[in-house]
């Protein structure tokens, strides 16, 4: 383990970039198991990965004993001391006001320093966001940016992808145009789809149905296919959202947020009942030993901590926020998702099409004004 603590105050950021090598900031304060979490998380990640190095923010006499105990991140750790913590009951705009000591506001600055390829953090969400938008700054075309989660769905890939999932609970209809726009580039990269499929989610699929934003968001994104590269098939509902019949769900950061903890709460009801009821007697027991393959399988397929990480997109930056109640295997998933983005240079790809649209939509609107 090295530490970037006596060289942060001597003035100035250490260089923690080696060449060939990732290097991921963790915030190893944030999330609800405390920074032990965190830094297994890491150790397992470290086992997969070893071109991959960490900055790990936080106190250091918490750390350094923790660290210590992993073999796996010997001479793979930086740590950076941060004195201060954000918690989930902080205002996001406490923060950016009084957070500058903070692990977050470290993890989040080591990023925007090049020190860091990737940023992960389990901590509060909207503080996250709103310390990533202060020292990244939104990419060129983003006026909210968005949060993406994968969502295990019937598809050829297995997941499909919706934003926003909580970044902003508003959107007009050229936020929603940059929604499918990040979403499908996101996507695209992560499993191969050359031309995902879009739904825009909806109260129902018939043409007429909807708020005035949604109906002009139909529009746009319809008009745009070929700028960002993705197949247009209407709106969809609810229903759908695990269906093999889209790729990239848009909507607003409302309804997504609700859809996403809906989703969460009824697995765990559902994985609830079925352990209840292979313990409801003799026979089910057995039951229950002769499919312990099948339902091991099942287990691993619906486990979201496989899926752990929701991407903010539209930001000069990579942030990886994994699951507030995320143990070593969802933080190491986080991050592994993390190391992935790093390597793809996506974003570079994104900011392209997202003037292309940003022009082009203002240029279709009368007068000049924003369509």
């Amino acid at each position: 383990m090295t530490s970037a603590a006596d060289h942060q105050q001597a003035g100035g950021p250490a260089d923690t970039r080696v060449p060939g090598r990732i290097v991921i900031s963790v915030d190893a304060m944030g999330g609800d198991r405390g920074p032990e979490a965190v830094v297994a998380g890491c150790a397992l990640l470290a086992r997969e990965h070893p071109q991959v190095d960490f900055l790990l923010h936080g106190k250091s006499a918490e750390l350094e004993p923790l660290i210590a105990r992993q073999s796996d991140l010997a001479g793979r750790c930086t740590l950076v001391h941060a004195e201060a913590a954000v918690t989930m009951d902080d205002k996001p705009s406490h923060v950016m006001r009084h957070g500058k000591d903070t692990s977050m506001w470290s993890t989040i600055g080591a990023l925007k320093d090049g020190r860091a390829q990737a940023a992960v953090s389990c901590g509060n969400t909207g503080a996250l966001m709103a310390v990533s938008m202060l020292q990244l700054r939104r990419m060129e075309g983003v006026n909210r940016p968005a949060i993406a989660c994968l969502w295990p769905s019937r598809g050829r890939h297995g997941f499909n992808t919706m934003l926003d999932v909580g970044a902003d609970i508003k959107a007009e209809a050229e936020d929603l145009l940059a929604y499918a726009i990040m979403g499908t580039t996101y996507f695209r990269n992560d499993f191969g789809e050359p031309r995902p499929r879009v739904g825009l989610l909806n109260v129902g699929t018939e043409d007429h149905k909807g708020r005035a934003e949604i109906k002009a968001a139909h529009d746009l994104i319809a008009r745009h296919q070929d700028t960002g590269r993705y197949e247009y098939i209407g709106f969809v509902e609810g229903s759908d959202i695990p269906s093999a019949r889209v790729d990239v769900i848009v909507t607003d950061g409302f309804t997504g947020n609700i859809a996403l903890k809906t989703g969460e709460g009824t697995a765990k009801l559902i994985a609830d009942l079925l352990r209840g009821a292979l313990k409801s007697g003799a026979l089910a027991l057995v039951g229950a030993l002769l499919a312990r393959g099948a339902l091991r399988r099942f287990a691993q397929r619906v486990d979201p901590r496989r899926a752990n990480g929701g991407v903010f997109l539209g930001l000069n930056g990579t942030v990886v926020k994994s699951h507030g109640a995320s143990d070593a295997t969802g933080v190491a998933a986080a991050i592994r998702l993390a190391v992935k983005l790093a390597q793809s240079g996506y974003r570079g790809r994104m900011a392209e099409r997202l003037v292309i649209a940003a022009q082009s939509a203002q240029d279709a609107a009368p007068n000049g004004e924003t369509a």
